[in-house]
């Protein structure tokens, strides 16, 4: 049972992370090649998404068959919009970059992502745990880009890849010690009145 629980709550989102980090690399790599042999990103990001309609829409009435879609209101229409035009540009920015230069580019600048969610966490609480598993990003994207576009890996590509890694996790290592460090503290000082009670108590007495 203990087993069991650890594999569903960690052992099966790491893996499910590293899976989604794989199939963005493999998109950007996809894109590289059809960019070569001439395709616009354009083309590439209208099919892109219509496969994934195809995909995902029969999971939206399977996954509600019991009780039924729920309602669909006016300020929700509108964020799944905006969540679109947010894609979509996206999409422009980082085709257009890859397509100037390469998957690994655009996979050591998707570092700065976990830097802006750790910063819009503080306001907002956003999904830090997802952002933790970008610097992976890199080690597959040069290993596909190695394989599938023929690129050289250069030693000082490796190195650096490593350093952010290694770096990024060590921030992040230090700030989760700090943070336990921070809560251990509020507790001692949540304790720390009844142990000075406790003398005052005896001396009354």
């Amino acid at each position: 049972m203990a087993w069991r629980r650890y594999c569903c709550g960690e052992v099966l989102p790491f893996l499910a992370m590293v899976i989604v980090e794989g199939v963005f690399v493999g998109l950007n790599t996809l894109f590289k090649t059809a960019s070569l042999k001439g395709m616009s990103y354009y083309v590439f990001i209208v099919y892109s998404f219509a496969t994934a309609t195809l995909f995902l829409l029969p999971f939206a009435f399977f996954s509600h068959r019991g009780s039924g879609l729920p309602p669909l209101k006016i300020s929700t229409f509108l964020k799944i919009c905006l969540l679109g035009l947010f894609g979509f540009l996206a999409q422009i920015f980082g085709f257009k970059g890859i397509e100037y230069s390469s998957p690994t580019l655009a996979s050591a600048t998707s570092n700065l992502i976990p830097a802006f969610t750790f910063v819009l966490a503080i306001f907002f609480q956003g999904p830090v745990y997802i952002a933790l598993f970008k610097p992976f990003a890199i080690v597959i994207a040069a290993v596909t880009g190695f394989i599938f576009l023929g690129e050289r890996l250069y030693l000082g590509s490796v190195v650096g890849a490593v350093v952010i890694s290694v770096g990024f996790y060590v921030v992040m290592w230090g700030k989760a010690k700090e943070e336990m460090g921070e809560e251990f503290g509020v507790m001692n000082s949540l304790e720390s009145p009844s142990t000075l009670k406790a003398p005052l108590l005896g001396e009354e007495r």
